[in-house]
């Protein structure tokens, strides 16, 4: 691996976990902003089993997810971050970590879910990768055993995180939506088509989702290179 490819590496982990690298960065605070507002949204019912998706690919929803699940450990809360995303996933990739075994070892009964959870770096915080592509996502994660992994998990963490693919690909994270307790819909400024941001609500709607907010990211203001924004849909 040349010195150039590794640093690129190192760069684009620098700036998917903003959170932990630079938690003063104005960035970082809106995270925290995210935060907040999830946890007032949450005062009459628990939101501690979180979805984060999107309506297509590279709009920041596995960014979002990471740095949300950082900062809800920051406050000394136990997070665990599930790599929902059977197909492409990319949490192993972001904190560093073994895809050998993950959430396809538990639920196929290869694993147990205590044995499939990696620590990271950051306090609080451990993951859950994807472990090996399964050639039936979609059954897997709405299978019996997907129930059972979330009731397992909810009871040993304070928040469980997934991050999902994007809702107009596939049906996987329509098929989960339902089975958290709150859906929160990544979009990006001027990237996201408002037809499609539109489409991916109805579908999450349809599947019997809580959308409990968007967060708008991308969006450049002076000073600063990013602005996020959450709020009820």
């Amino acid at each position: 691996m040349s010195r150039k490819f590794r640093k690129n590496i190192q760069d684009l982990t620098q700036r998917s976990l903003i959170t932990h690298n630079n938690p003063k960065s104005p960035i970082s605070e809106q995270y925290r902003t995210i935060r907040t507002n999830i946890q007032f949204a949450s005062i009459d019912k628990d939101f501690k089993k979180l979805m984060v998706t999107s309506s297509g690919p590279g709009e920041g929803k596995s960014t979002t997810a990471a740095n949300l699940a950082v900062v809800l450990a920051q406050q000394g809360k136990r997070v665990l971050l599930v790599d929902g995303d059977l197909r492409k996933p990319t949490v192993h990739y972001t904190f560093k970590v073994s895809n050998i075994y993950g959430v396809t070892n538990v639920l196929t009964r290869q694993t147990a879910l205590k044995d499939a959870v990696v620590s990271t770096k950051i306090p609080d915080l451990d993951v859950l990768p994807s472990g090996p592509v399964p050639p039936n996502p979609s059954e897997l994660i709405n299978s019996k055993s997907m129930d059972n992994l979330i009731e397992e998990a909810s009871v040993m963490y304070d928040y469980v995180l997934f991050d999902t693919p994007p809702v107009l690909a596939v049906t996987d994270g329509q098929l989960l939506s339902h089975k958290v307790d709150g859906v929160i819909l990544v979009v990006s400024s001027g990237k996201t088509e408002i037809d499609a941001a539109v489409k991916a609500k109805e579908l999450l709607v349809h599947a019997q989702a809580n959308i409990i907010g968007t967060v708008l990211n991308g969006k450049e203001i002076q000073n600063d290179n990013y602005y996020y924004y959450y709020g009820k849909n």
